[in-house]
């Protein structure tokens, strides 16, 4: 077999999928994997942010380019995983993935966001592929803002999501999500992967290693987590670093036991 062999199957759901919690409507696509036809196996799937920045090579910041590292993946046999890329609202992208209140930006509407993942996105995903679909097996995840909301989703929804992929969160957007950390009780052990560039912004580097050791001590006192923090120090706050950190992230979430 060649590489290409191994490339993920994509498919498009919907160019505008409803999202009723949100009066609007959102491109979502599949990534399969590559034999996922040839088999009658079930996957674990990843709920990703951002889609337009996921596997297009000609978006305006670049591509964290997940089709060539789950292509690469597969040849390892370290790709069975269904990923979800849900596309960004544009110009409502920061209110939507905004969990709190900000005096600039006003009531956020990452409530509503996460409550459409759970109710119709989720439910509609296990139904038409082949997922595994208990906490172990349905992660989330996305950078910066789309970091910010995924890491919210996973402490706000102990049930559901039991793998969490947050790379650069914009945790200077609001303090609450210390506290919210601080109050996570998994009810079953959570992974969670936690990524942070050193040259991303003055506040970012101290921002992540402050949630990191809330996590860690959480886990001191016995709480349910296994926790990883990939720090680069030359990383700055862009796709060309997260493209990098992506397969390391699939490999330790849904590889390593």
């Amino acid at each position: 077999m060649t590489l290409t062999d191994f490339n993920p199957i994509i498919e498009t759901i919907e160019e505008a999928y409803e999202i009723p919690h949100l009066n609007a409507t959102r491109r979502i696509s599949a990534l399969l994997p590559h034999n996922y036809y040839e088999t009658d196996k079930h996957y674990p799937v990843l709920y990703l942010q951002d889609g337009q920045n996921l596997f297009n090579p000609m978006a305006q910041y670049g591509d964290w380019a997940i089709d060539k590292s789950l292509t690469k993946l597969a040849e390892q046999g370290l790709a069975d995983i269904i990923i979800i890329a849900i596309n960004h609202g544009e110009e409502e992208r920061i209110s939507e993935y905004l969990p709190y209140y900000h005096p600039r930006f006003g009531e956020g509407k990452g409530n509503f966001y996460i409550e459409f993942m759970i109710e119709k996105l989720l439910p509609y995903v296990n139904k038409k592929y082949r997922t595994l679909t208990d906490f172990e097996n349905t992660g989330i995840g996305g950078s910066s803002m789309g970091g910010l909301i995924s890491l919210y989703a996973g402490l706000s929804a102990p049930r559901i999501f039991g793998k969490l992929m947050i790379f650069s969160p914009s945790l200077w957007i609001s303090k609450k999500i210390f506290d919210n950390t601080k109050s996570f009780m998994p009810l079953e052990e959570a992974k969670i992967y936690l990524y942070s560039g050193g040259k991303e912004s003055k506040e970012h580097l101290p921002n992540a290693l402050k949630l990191g050791g809330i996590i860690k001590e959480k886990m001191i006192k016995g709480y349910h987590i296994d926790f990883h923090f990939s720090i680069n120090q030359e990383g700055n706050h862009s796709e060309v670093h997260w493209r990098k950190e992506f397969p390391k992230a699939i490999k330790w979430l849904f590889n390593e036991k």
